[in-house]
């Protein structure tokens, strides 16, 4: 019954579906007239008459492969007619470009599996550019946030804090220009001034779907985005911050806008769990990659989720940190790139392989508007970083716009750079592994 759907009026596929089931028969008589009646036999005996009439015993073997040719060719056409047909109702706007379409998404499906973990506009950056090389993402994403329309909704209706969530949804979507302009809008005026309309989207599917890890799924299907997105876990946490001289602040805004020297933060409630599959992600992982992002704010409280330092050091994958081009005020005030590092073995120990430094010149213009925030780019002082065990990559990742950040796509070249590169190697150490095994058993059999 299914199939019979297929031929029903107005499916605009019926009359290519004959023309090329005609050119498979035209085909099939060519290569019978070349099989001097072999292939059809006594089914196509007054076939081989006409043929016989038409063409003659010297002309069969042309006229056979002059049939055959045509009959492939109007065969391709019906099928490509319906390909086209199909495709003009399901993608519209990519008929023209379909097969392009087709061979991308398929070699993003190849690409290696990268999980990335932070929070913060840092953190959507590096996945626009990652998604153009792969679809196998999963990002992790905080959800310590209470500032903002998060905050508001947080507060307000109970909810994860959506901010960051939607940053990454959006950036991973493949999606119109005027959709991601809907789920950033935030509206200036009335009761809703200051929400983004995608935080009040995820906020409705919350109280639809019973819970925000559904709501983040169903976006995440309206959107079709390469890849997962999933909060670092459902529990209500607060982010609280001991400091140098013996304060404790509580809530991420608050944090962020501290004057003193931060010594650690943890979570509250500190037993909160994380989602099986963000486990189950980083156990699959060519590699995981931490940052860029608000250290203490972003990338951090991800790692104080029980179960992710753990599934990080067990983890086969390699492990990339993604510094910081500017140090942040209230935060890494005078850090080098490897006080970051630092502070993240203080908290949660060594599992780093690598570190992602930029080294390109931060304009002018821009660096001097930084520094009446209190912000300056981070010094990458390699000798430091290599006493830490932990291998630095530089190049110049700058992003030249009106603010300081990573161009997406030099970031992005340069974790894929790393991750084919460890699999090389690895590739190597195995083959040297299997090598020497021959030769040894080679040796015990000559004994």
């Amino acid at each position: 019954m299914v199939l019979l759907k297929w031929l029903y009026p107005g499916m605009k596929v019926k009359r290519w579906l004959f023309l090329a089931l005609a050119g498979l028969l035209m085909a099939s008589v060519g290569v019978d007239l070349l099989m001097e009646g072999r292939l059809l036999g006594d089914f196509a005996r007054s076939i081989h008459r006409l043929e016989g009439v038409l063409f003659g015993a010297e002309y069969s073997k042309p006229a056979g492969i002059i049939i055959v040719i045509s009959g492939l060719t109007i065969m391709a056409f019906g099928i490509l007619r319906v390909f086209h047909s199909i495709a003009g109702v399901l993608a519209p706007d990519e008929e023209s470009r379909m097969a392009e379409v087709i061979y991308a998404r398929r070699s993003l499906r190849r690409g290696p599996k990268i999980v990335v973990i932070g929070g913060g506009t840092g953190l959507s950056v590096l996945l626009r550019g990652l998604k153009e090389y792969t679809s196998n993402l999963t990002a992790i994403v905080t959800v310590a946030d209470d500032g903002g329309s998060s905050g508001r909704l947080r507060g307000e209706l109970g909810i994860l804090p959506p901010g960051d969530i939607r940053n990454c949804l959006v950036a991973l979507a493949d999606k119109e220009p005027l959709m991601e302009e809907l789920l950033q809008y935030r509206f200036s005026t009335g009761e809703l001034a200051g929400h983004s309309m995608g935080n009040l989207l995820l906020a409705a599917l919350t109280d639809m779907t019973g819970g925000f890890d559904q709501a983040v799924r169903g976006l995440s299907k309206v959107l079709a985005i390469r890849g997962l997105v999933l909060p670092a876990t459902l529990s209500d946490v607060t982010l609280c911050a001991e400091l140098a001289d013996g304060r404790v602040v509580q809530g991420e805004s608050k944090i962020s806008r501290t004057t003193g020297t931060i010594k650690r933060i943890y979570l509250k409630p500190s037993r909160c769990l994380p989602l099986s599959g963000a486990l189950a992600a980083i156990a699959e992982a060519d590699a995981v990659v931490l940052g860029p992002g608000s250290l203490y704010t972003s990338i951090i409280p991800n790692l104080l989720v029980k179960g992710i330092p753990e599934a990080l050091t067990k983890a086969s994958a390699v492990k990339i940190y993604v510094c910081n081009v500017m140090t942040q005020t209230g935060e890494t005030g005078g850090f080098t790139a490897s006080s970051h590092l630092k502070a993240i073995i203080s908290h949660t120990g060594k599992f780093l392989d690598y570190v992602v430094l930029n080294t390109g010149q931060v304009p002018f213009r821009l660096r001097a508007r930084y520094r009446q925030e209190g912000a300056e780019p981070v010094t990458a002082d390699i000798s430091e970083i290599q006493k830490l065990g932990i291998e630095a990559v530089a190049e110049d990742l700058i992003h030249k716009t009106d603010v300081v950040r990573h161009h997406p796509e030099k970031l992005a070249r340069a974790i894929l750079n790393i991750v084919y590169s460890e699999k090389a190697l690895q590739e190597e150490r195995k083959y040297s592994r299997e090598k020497r095994k021959e030769e040894f058993e080679r040796e015990l059999s000559s004994l």
